[in-house]
């Protein structure tokens, strides 16, 4: 080989050594390893414990004084919240594959994977499994990871996700480009709520615009992603299956309001006329981009949040003003542009809005064409909220419960901190 051409080979091979040896990039995403749990270990791991740490918090839900905090996964933290300024963590009740929770009087539902629990929540040191309805959920999704029952074994399949960082040599011209080869990119997925007012239902607490449960007359009102599931609570401790509704694909929240039933999904809103509260009726369906869509409504307005994400990657990031006059054609006044959208909440005239990591917003929607922004809060997560009679504002975010004092829309003043123990991200 001739001299010119030896340099020539040497000189490339250089190059792409130096470039490789030069650039690194690090990368965080979410890893999937398969988990299959039996029913019989699910069932068995349901228990009272002493309080412990915020880690993974989802929904949040208020009945009282108490405060109950999904530990995504894991079970409830029950939070005396008797002074908003200093709450106290009491317990927490351990229920494998929780994601959702209502309570009525002194009797709680929620689900542990496929099965439906109610629990005497008398005695909040001490709470006590005091019914079950098996196998009633066939399958279901936490932070965009999916689960299913399979019938054939009696286990749950799951999938366990770690968050991974890695980093790598890459080539200088590569160095921002996707190199994984197996993984999913993280993302923050949905998790949320917003406050649900009361429908005359008496000892009812409150859920949100990110609830998948809901409370009407005598029925515990369901959704999985693509039907509605009514259990008859004429009997509280003894929650029955009763009528299932097929909604259509991508259902994700259940938002009562009055005698009506607003539920939110990728593609749209649904109406639901529930004067029979055995078998709601559907109205209309508002449609929109696919996109992830909580909903919150006030007397003749629907407010909606579409947000772009894991499960919804194709969708806006706006918050839209529907009119429901006509329930059964309902129209779009305006949409506004937003940064993440999550959970909201409506005080009217005020509206409370969280962004992600981009912060929780306060708006004034007393004009419809002209929403305005009156404040921004930053430095924090804000994925749900719940706002309260007695002007206080409940938000749950990947860092802690925060409960704010919203007395002054313009300015709110933070109450109170539960932070979580450990940030994943």
């Amino acid at each position: 080989m001739n001299k010119p051409l030896l340099f020539s080979l040497f000189l490339v091979c250089l190059l792409q050594w130096s470039c490789t040896d030069q650039c690194t990039e690090t990368r965080k995403y979410k890893r999937f390893s398969p988990v299959t749990v039996s029913l019989a270990e699910i069932r068995q791991g349901v228990r009272t414990e002493t309080s412990r740490d915020l880690i993974n918090p989802g929904k949040i839900y208020t009945k009282g004084n108490y405060l109950f905090i999904n530990e995504m996964k894991e079970g409830l933290h029950i939070v005396d919240n008797t002074n908003p300024s200093a709450p106290k963590m009491i317990s927490f009740i351990k229920i494998p594959g929780n994601g959702d929770m209502a309570v009525r009087g002194n009797i709680l539902y929620a689900d542990s994977y496929s099965d439906l629990v109610a629990f005497d929540i008398s005695n909040p040191l001490d709470v006590k499994e005091i019914s079950r309805e098996k196998e009633v959920f066939p399958s279901g999704m936490f932070d965009g990871v999916s689960w299913f029952l399979n019938t054939t074994t009696g286990a749950i399949n799951d999938q366990k996700v770690d968050i991974v960082t890695e980093t790598r040599k890459v080539s200088c011209e590569n160095a921002n480009n996707s190199w994984w080869g197996g993984g999913i990119w993280f993302d923050r997925a949905a998790f949320s709520s917003a406050a649900a007012p009361s429908n005359g239902s008496s000892g009812q607490g409150q859920a949100g615009s990110m609830a998948r449960f809901a409370l009407y007359d005598k029925y515990l009102y369901t959704v999985g992603q693509n039907e509605m599931l009514l259990f008859d609570i004429s009997t509280p401790s003894k929650p029955a299956r009763s009528t299932k509704i097929s909604i259509g694909w991508g259902i994700e929240t259940i938002f009562p309001y009055r005698d009506k039933l607003f539920i939110g999904s990728t593609t749209g809103m649904f109406i639901y006329d529930n004067s029979n509260p055995e078998k709601p009726e559907r109205l209309s369906t508002f449609q929109h981009a696919m996109s992830c869509d909580p909903v919150v409504v006030t007397d003749n307005r629907a407010y909606v949040t579409l947000r772009s994400g894991t499960t919804c990657n194709r969708g806006l990031n706006q918050l839209d003003v529907i009119d429901i006059t006509d329930l059964r054609s309902p129209r779009l006044l305006k949409s506004y542009p937003m940064q993440n959208p999550h959970g909201l909440g409506v005080d009217y005239p005020n509206l409370y809005l969280c962004e992600g990591t981009h912060g929780l917003k306060s708006l004034n929607v007393a004009n419809d064409f002209d929403v305005k922004q009156i404040q921004h809060l930053t430095g924090m997560d804000a994925y749900d909220v719940i706002p309260l009679a007695n002007k206080t504002l409940m938000m749950v975010g990947k860092d802690g419960l925060y409960q704010f004092d919203i007395s002054n829309p313009s300015n709110l003043r933070q109450l109170s901190k539960i932070p979580v123990k450990r940030l994943d991200i």
